[in-house]
Protein backbone atom coordinates (compact mmCIF):
# COMPACT_ATOMS: atom_id res chain seq x y z
CA UNK A 1 0.00 0.00 0.00
CA UNK A 2 1.47 3.38 -0.94
CA UNK A 3 2.50 5.71 1.95
CA UNK A 4 0.05 8.47 0.98
CA UNK A 5 -2.88 6.04 1.20
CA UNK A 6 -1.80 4.96 4.70
CA UNK A 7 -1.60 8.56 5.84
CA UNK A 8 -5.11 9.21 4.57
CA UNK A 9 -6.46 6.20 6.48
CA UNK A 10 -4.75 7.32 9.73
CA UNK A 11 -6.03 10.87 9.31
CA UNK A 12 -9.55 9.60 8.67
CA UNK A 13 -9.48 7.43 11.81
CA UNK A 14 -8.17 10.30 13.95
CA UNK A 15 -10.87 12.63 12.61
CA UNK A 16 -13.56 10.07 13.44
CA UNK A 17 -12.28 9.66 16.97
CA UNK A 18 -12.11 13.47 17.44
CA UNK A 19 -15.71 13.89 16.26
CA UNK A 20 -16.88 11.16 18.64
CA UNK A 21 -15.04 12.88 21.54
CA UNK A 22 -16.63 16.24 20.70
CA UNK A 23 -20.07 14.66 20.54
CA UNK A 24 -19.53 13.02 23.95
CA UNK A 25 -18.33 16.29 25.49
CA UNK A 26 -21.40 18.11 24.11
CA UNK A 27 -23.65 15.39 25.55
CA UNK A 28 -22.03 15.72 29.01
CA UNK A 29 -22.31 19.53 28.92
CA UNK A 30 -25.98 19.22 28.04
CA UNK A 31 -26.62 16.91 30.98
CA UNK A 32 -24.82 19.32 33.35
CA UNK A 33 -26.90 22.26 32.08
CA UNK A 34 -30.14 20.29 32.53
CA UNK A 35 -29.09 19.30 36.08
CA UNK A 36 -28.28 22.90 37.04
CA UNK A 37 -31.57 24.16 35.58
CA UNK A 38 -33.58 21.54 37.48
CA UNK A 39 -31.80 22.19 40.80
CA UNK A 40 -33.78 24.68 42.94
CA UNK A 41 -32.01 27.82 44.14
CA UNK A 42 -30.78 27.52 47.74
CA UNK A 43 -33.11 29.10 50.28
CA UNK A 44 -31.38 31.44 52.72
CA UNK A 45 -31.82 30.66 56.37
CA UNK A 46 -33.84 33.53 57.96
CA UNK A 47 -31.92 33.17 61.21
CA UNK A 48 -28.58 33.41 59.42
CA UNK A 49 -29.79 36.46 57.49
CA UNK A 50 -30.88 38.10 60.74
CA UNK A 51 -27.46 37.52 62.28
CA UNK A 52 -25.78 38.97 59.20
CA UNK A 53 -28.03 42.02 59.30
CA UNK A 54 -27.28 42.68 62.97
CA UNK A 55 -23.54 42.49 62.29
CA UNK A 56 -23.58 44.46 59.02
CA UNK A 57 -22.65 47.80 60.58
CA UNK A 58 -19.79 46.21 62.53
CA UNK A 59 -18.49 44.44 59.43
CA UNK A 60 -18.78 47.61 57.33
CA UNK A 61 -16.89 49.81 59.83
CA UNK A 62 -14.24 47.22 60.72
CA UNK A 63 -10.72 48.41 59.83
CA UNK A 64 -10.08 45.06 58.11
CA UNK A 65 -13.00 45.57 55.68
CA UNK A 66 -11.47 46.87 52.45
CA UNK A 67 -13.18 48.58 49.50
CA UNK A 68 -13.47 45.35 47.53
CA UNK A 69 -15.45 43.62 50.30
CA UNK A 70 -17.69 46.67 50.70
CA UNK A 71 -18.48 46.55 46.97
CA UNK A 72 -19.46 42.89 47.32
CA UNK A 73 -21.77 43.74 50.23
CA UNK A 74 -23.40 46.54 48.22
CA UNK A 75 -23.92 44.31 45.16
CA UNK A 76 -25.42 41.61 47.36
CA UNK A 77 -27.88 43.88 49.17
CA UNK A 78 -28.82 46.57 46.63
CA UNK A 79 -30.71 45.91 43.40
CA UNK A 80 -30.46 49.43 42.01
CA UNK A 81 -30.15 53.07 43.01
CA UNK A 82 -32.19 55.82 41.31
CA UNK A 83 -31.28 59.49 41.77
CA UNK A 84 -33.46 62.51 40.99
CA UNK A 85 -33.20 66.25 41.60
CA UNK A 86 -35.75 68.06 43.76
CA UNK A 87 -35.25 71.63 42.51
CA UNK A 88 -37.80 73.10 44.92
CA UNK A 89 -35.98 71.71 47.97
CA UNK A 90 -32.53 72.00 46.33
CA UNK A 91 -31.87 68.37 47.20
CA UNK A 92 -30.76 65.18 45.50
CA UNK A 93 -33.31 62.42 46.11
CA UNK A 94 -31.79 58.94 46.14
CA UNK A 95 -34.12 55.92 46.08
CA UNK A 96 -32.45 52.65 47.05
CA UNK A 97 -34.14 49.44 45.87
CA UNK A 98 -33.00 46.62 48.14
CA UNK A 99 -32.79 43.02 46.95
CA UNK A 100 -35.54 41.93 49.35
CA UNK A 101 -38.03 44.38 47.81
CA UNK A 102 -37.81 47.18 50.37
CA UNK A 103 -37.10 50.77 49.36
CA UNK A 104 -35.28 53.59 51.15
CA UNK A 105 -35.24 57.28 50.30
CA UNK A 106 -32.26 59.47 51.08
CA UNK A 107 -32.02 63.22 50.59
CA UNK A 108 -28.74 65.07 50.19
CA UNK A 109 -28.15 68.80 49.74
CA UNK A 110 -27.71 69.69 46.08
CA UNK A 111 -24.61 71.83 45.93
CA UNK A 112 -24.93 74.47 43.25
CA UNK A 113 -22.12 75.54 40.97
CA UNK A 114 -19.61 77.64 42.88
CA UNK A 115 -21.15 76.65 46.23
CA UNK A 116 -19.04 74.81 48.82
CA UNK A 117 -20.05 72.82 51.85
CA UNK A 118 -18.25 74.63 54.64
CA UNK A 119 -16.89 73.16 57.85
CA UNK A 120 -18.74 74.17 61.00
CA UNK A 121 -17.35 77.28 62.70
CA UNK A 122 -17.36 75.39 66.01
CA UNK A 123 -15.08 72.71 64.54
CA UNK A 124 -12.73 75.33 63.13
CA UNK A 125 -12.50 77.02 66.53
CA UNK A 126 -11.91 73.67 68.24
CA UNK A 127 -9.06 72.89 65.85
CA UNK A 128 -7.50 76.30 66.57
CA UNK A 129 -7.29 75.24 70.22
CA UNK A 130 -6.29 71.64 69.63
CA UNK A 131 -3.27 72.51 67.47
CA UNK A 132 -1.74 73.96 70.62
CA UNK A 133 -1.10 70.42 71.88
CA UNK A 134 -2.02 67.92 69.17
CA UNK A 135 -0.89 66.74 65.73
CA UNK A 136 -3.28 66.53 62.78
CA UNK A 137 -3.52 62.76 63.18
CA UNK A 138 -4.58 63.08 66.81
CA UNK A 139 -7.00 65.92 66.04
CA UNK A 140 -8.73 63.77 63.41
CA UNK A 141 -9.22 61.03 66.00
CA UNK A 142 -10.64 63.50 68.54
CA UNK A 143 -13.10 64.97 66.04
CA UNK A 144 -14.30 61.50 65.02
CA UNK A 145 -14.64 60.43 68.66
CA UNK A 146 -16.99 63.38 69.19
CA UNK A 147 -19.08 62.40 66.17
CA UNK A 148 -18.10 65.49 64.16
CA UNK A 149 -18.03 65.46 60.34
CA UNK A 150 -16.47 67.50 57.58
CA UNK A 151 -18.53 69.97 55.57
CA UNK A 152 -19.25 67.15 53.10
CA UNK A 153 -20.35 64.79 55.87
CA UNK A 154 -17.19 62.65 55.84
CA UNK A 155 -15.13 61.29 58.70
CA UNK A 156 -12.01 63.21 59.54
CA UNK A 157 -8.58 62.01 58.44
CA UNK A 158 -5.16 63.50 58.94
CA UNK A 159 -5.21 64.76 55.34
CA UNK A 160 -8.60 66.46 55.81
CA UNK A 161 -7.48 68.16 59.00
CA UNK A 162 -4.34 69.38 57.23
CA UNK A 163 -6.40 70.73 54.32
CA UNK A 164 -8.84 72.47 56.66
CA UNK A 165 -5.99 74.06 58.61
CA UNK A 166 -4.41 75.30 55.40
CA UNK A 167 -7.69 76.82 54.17
CA UNK A 168 -8.17 78.69 57.45
CA UNK A 169 -4.51 79.51 58.02
CA UNK A 170 -4.28 77.58 61.26
CA UNK A 171 -0.65 76.78 62.14
CA UNK A 172 0.65 73.24 62.49
CA UNK A 173 1.43 71.88 65.95
CA UNK A 174 5.19 71.82 66.53
CA UNK A 175 6.77 70.53 69.75
CA UNK A 176 8.95 73.09 71.50
CA UNK A 177 12.60 72.68 70.60
CA UNK A 178 13.68 73.19 74.23
CA UNK A 179 11.07 70.73 75.52
CA UNK A 180 9.28 73.44 77.53
CA UNK A 181 5.82 73.42 75.99
CA UNK A 182 3.84 76.66 76.35
CA UNK A 183 0.57 74.68 76.37
CA UNK A 184 -0.05 71.56 78.44
CA UNK A 185 -2.60 68.79 78.69
CA UNK A 186 -4.39 68.19 81.96
CA UNK A 187 -2.02 65.46 83.18
CA UNK A 188 1.14 67.44 82.52
CA UNK A 189 -0.33 70.62 83.98
CA UNK A 190 -1.37 68.81 87.17
CA UNK A 191 2.08 67.24 87.41
CA UNK A 192 3.65 70.69 87.20
CA UNK A 193 1.48 71.89 90.11
CA UNK A 194 2.06 68.60 91.96
CA UNK A 195 -1.66 67.98 92.41
CA UNK A 196 -4.10 65.36 91.16
CA UNK A 197 -5.51 65.86 87.62
CA UNK A 198 -9.05 65.68 89.04
CA UNK A 199 -8.29 68.60 91.36
CA UNK A 200 -7.09 70.75 88.48
CA UNK A 201 -9.99 69.76 86.23
CA UNK A 202 -12.56 70.64 88.88
CA UNK A 203 -10.88 74.00 89.40
CA UNK A 204 -10.95 74.63 85.62
CA UNK A 205 -14.63 73.68 85.42
CA UNK A 206 -15.37 76.11 88.26
CA UNK A 207 -13.49 78.89 86.45
CA UNK A 208 -10.83 79.20 89.15
CA UNK A 209 -8.08 78.79 86.57
CA UNK A 210 -8.10 79.58 82.87
CA UNK A 211 -8.21 76.58 80.54
CA UNK A 212 -9.64 75.51 77.19
CA UNK A 213 -11.89 72.51 76.66
CA UNK A 214 -12.63 72.55 72.89
CA UNK A 215 -14.53 69.24 72.73
CA UNK A 216 -16.89 67.65 75.22
CA UNK A 217 -15.00 64.37 74.85
CA UNK A 218 -11.52 65.78 74.53
CA UNK A 219 -8.51 67.19 76.35
CA UNK A 220 -8.27 70.16 78.67
CA UNK A 221 -5.60 72.65 77.59
CA UNK A 222 -3.70 74.86 80.03
CA UNK A 223 -1.26 77.67 79.33
CA UNK A 224 1.99 77.18 81.20
CA UNK A 225 1.81 80.85 82.18
CA UNK A 226 -1.52 80.30 83.94
CA UNK A 227 0.06 77.64 86.17
CA UNK A 228 2.35 80.13 87.91
CA UNK A 229 -0.38 82.59 88.83
CA UNK A 230 -1.62 83.25 92.34
CA UNK A 231 -4.86 81.42 91.54
CA UNK A 232 -3.00 78.28 90.47
CA UNK A 233 -0.78 78.33 93.53
CA UNK A 234 -3.84 78.77 95.74
CA UNK A 235 -5.44 75.68 94.20
CA UNK A 236 -2.27 73.68 94.76
CA UNK A 237 -1.95 74.89 98.37
CA UNK A 238 -5.56 73.90 99.17
CA UNK A 239 -4.97 70.46 97.71
CA UNK A 240 -1.83 69.96 99.80
CA UNK A 241 -3.59 71.08 102.99
CA UNK A 242 -6.57 68.79 102.37
CA UNK A 243 -5.24 65.75 100.47
CA UNK A 244 -8.42 63.76 101.15
CA UNK A 245 -10.57 66.21 99.17
CA UNK A 246 -9.67 66.97 95.52
CA UNK A 247 -10.83 70.58 95.75
CA UNK A 248 -9.13 71.22 99.05
CA UNK A 249 -12.44 72.09 100.72
CA UNK A 250 -13.93 70.77 103.92
CA UNK A 251 -16.88 68.39 103.40
CA UNK A 252 -19.14 70.71 105.46
CA UNK A 253 -18.41 73.65 103.19
CA UNK A 254 -20.55 74.35 100.16
CA UNK A 255 -18.87 73.05 97.00
CA UNK A 256 -17.54 75.63 94.61
CA UNK A 257 -17.56 73.15 91.71
CA UNK A 258 -20.57 72.43 89.55
CA UNK A 259 -19.38 69.13 88.09
CA UNK A 260 -17.40 66.16 89.30
CA UNK A 261 -17.29 64.27 86.01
Amino acid sequence: MPLTTANRLVASELEARWNRALAHAAEVEGKIAMHDAARPAPIADPVALSVLASNLKTAWNAPTTDARLKKRIVRTLIHEVVANIDDAASEIVILVHWVGGAHSELRLPNRRRGQRNSTSANIIEAVRRLVLIASDDLIAGLLNRNGLKTGNGNRWTRERVTSMRSNHRIPLFKPAEDGIEPWLKLGNAAKLLKIAPKTLRLAAEAGEIEAFHPLSDGPWIFARASLITTAAQSIAERARQNPRYPTGSHPNQQSLFSSTT
